[in-house]
């Protein structure tokens, strides 16, 4: 199966998601509550029901472990050093620069599960899993003495819940009964489909009015810049093909939709988050390409 052939169904459902928020009058409260819907329900289902069955090898996922949040890490340090390198306007900096490390989840799980199935879905839910807590300390950390604390806000987080609880569930040698299997895989399979329906949805490619360079800096380290790390390291420890595949995707997605909520949390530059995380999106349907290809 080709590259394009791969990736062709989930940049479509992206694209009926723009089209249908556009071109029908079903209001911001139906795509907001799909959102809850998948990001409390589906999405948790699916990474728990994907943890919890999989035997994992932990020396060898545990090194593509290492390089996905090597890439991760490096696209925070990267991130901050826009600062000095860029004047920008007030808050401009501070909401943009969550957008030079966080993930887009619902595009990671639809490729991983395109890529390998069951297998590639588990090895991302793992990622994910880990990457979470680390994308959030760094991104919220201007807003832990308004928000309760840090600890108080990765506790209530579903995506860390489940994965966690997954890995639990499958180091106890525990065993999912059929029934309940059957039901978390539907849930988990609508997730995919309906999550990337999501992401079109939001799609927003406007607001770049200033900090043009502080845009382009950004959306070059999220999509060059994170994936050569992870690549070249992957390369270098000797990464099995199917995890160097997957630890290189996953930093080569684009930002999380979610990182325009922060920036509205934070009273930020909420246009200006929109369109990195929309322009970001178009960009890796060329450049998500060029990564899985050279991991073939």
């Amino acid at each position: 199966m080709s590259i394009i052939t791969l990736l062709f169904p989930d940049f479509a459902l992206i694209l009926l998601g723009f089209l249908l928020m556009r071109f029908t009058d079903w209001g911001t409260p139906f795509w907001s509550g799909l959102e809850k819907l998948i990001y409390f329900f589906l999405f948790p289902a699916l990474l728990f029901y994907s943890t919890a069955r999989t035997a994992f090898d932990f020396g060898s996922t545990g090194k593509m472990l290492a390089v996905a949040l090597i890439g991760t890490c490096s696209g925070v340090a990267l991130g901050w050093l826009a600062r000095p390198l860029f004047r920008s306007p007030p808050m401009m900096f501070e909401s943009g620069v969550q957008t030079a490390f966080r993930f887009n989840s619902y595009i990671a799980l639809a490729i991983a599960s395109r890529l390998a199935g069951e297998q590639g879905t588990s090895l991302v839910a793992l990622i994910i899993g880990f990457a979470v807590p680390i994308c959030n300390m760094a991104a919220v950390h201007a807003l832990v003495h308004k928000s309760g604390g840090l600890l108080a806000e990765l506790a209530k987080n579903p995506l860390l819940i489940a994965t966690a609880s997954g890995m639990a569930f499958n180091l106890l040698g525990l065993h999912l009964p059929e029934v309940i299997g059957a039901t978390l895989s539907r849930m988990g399979t609508a997730s995919i489909a309906v999550g990337l329906i999501a992401v079109g949805a939001g799609l927003r490619l406007s607001g770049l009015h200033e900090a043009k360079g502080l845009a382009a800096y950004f959306l070059a380290v999220k999509l060059l810049a994170l994936p050569a790390i992870a690549y070249a390291l992957g390369c270098w420890i000797g990464l099995p093909p199917l995890q160097l595949q997957i630890a290189v995707m996953f930093c080569a997605l684009p930002t999380a939709s979610s990182a325009y909520v922060l920036a509205a949390r934070m009273g930020g530059n909420g246009p200006f988050v929109a369109f990195l995380i929309s322009a970001g999106t178009a960009l890796s349907v060329l450049t998500l390409p060029i990564w899985l290809g050279l991991t073939r």
